[in-house]
């Protein structure tokens, strides 16, 4: 298994302020697999997911990764391990506004140690004839495809994708779940998706449902659909 989370508890706030937002989540993934969180606001599924990305930490619990625990790592190790592993695509593209597509993409690049070609995931990514340009030129799912270029170069183990289309129209979102999906494939990473999209579960390998800081069902999806069938 590639992905472990075992009984991961998180609580904000002290005393009778004290909520609890995660409540025992044990879970699996396994290399190339694309595994979709669906769950209400409140349910926790983003800070599962800022957990596992080193975000927010776990009040107890443990992560392994390829069979290793980020448990006892220390903070310096810690924080190497996850820029070598880990890639992230969120909501909000986080580009650097002054760096071209292609000067945005190669950021990610220098913190892994065995990056993907350039040339090649930038023709993936369908942004050949954007390379030159900067963010300020681009539309939002161009944007989206290079923040999404720029955390899969460093050849991370796991991406992991916040609401990655939540800011998209239609036509757009199911192009990057298209180009979600089609990086999954090609590159094998592990996929970690939050939403709150049903119809976007129909990709998935893997559909977990989270409410109230519990996992109320994890299941494997025989029915999986390519995601540019997907009606959202």
């Amino acid at each position: 298994m590639y992905l472990e989370l075992q009984n991961i508890r998180k609580s904000y706030g002290i005393g009778e302020t004290r909520t609890e937002v995660l409540k025992g989540i044990s879970l699996e993934v396994e290399k190339g697999e694309i595994c979709v969180l669906l769950g209400p606001s409140g349910s926790g599924k983003s800070t599962l997911l800022n957990i596992i990305g080193g975000i927010d930490s776990a009040d107890s619990g443990a992560i392994l990764i390829d069979g290793e625990s980020l448990t006892h790592m220390t903070e310096k190790r810690l924080t190497a391990y996850r820029r070598k592993n880990l890639g992230y695509v969120f909501q909000a593209y986080n580009l650097i506004p002054n760096l071209t597509v292609e000067e945005n993409i190669e950021v990610g690049a220098y913190l892994g140690t065995d990056p993907l070609d350039l040339e090649e995931l930038i023709r993936v990514l369908g942004l050949t004839e954007h390379r030159h340009k900067l963010p300020s030129q681009l539309s939002g799912g161009q944007q989206q495809r290079t923040a999404i270029g720029r955390a899969v170069i460093k050849n991370p183990g796991i991406l992991l994708c916040d609401e990655p289309t939540g800011a998209l129209d239609t036509r757009t979102s199911l192009e990057i779940l298209q180009l979600i999906e089609n990086v999954n494939r090609r590159y094998q990473s592990a996929v970690v998706m939050v939403t709150h999209n049903e119809a976007i579960a129909g990709m998935a390998d893997r559909i977990v449902r989270l409410r109230d800081g519990e996992i109320r069902s994890d299941r494997l999806n025989r029915d999986r659909v390519p995601a540019k069938e997907l009606v959202l």
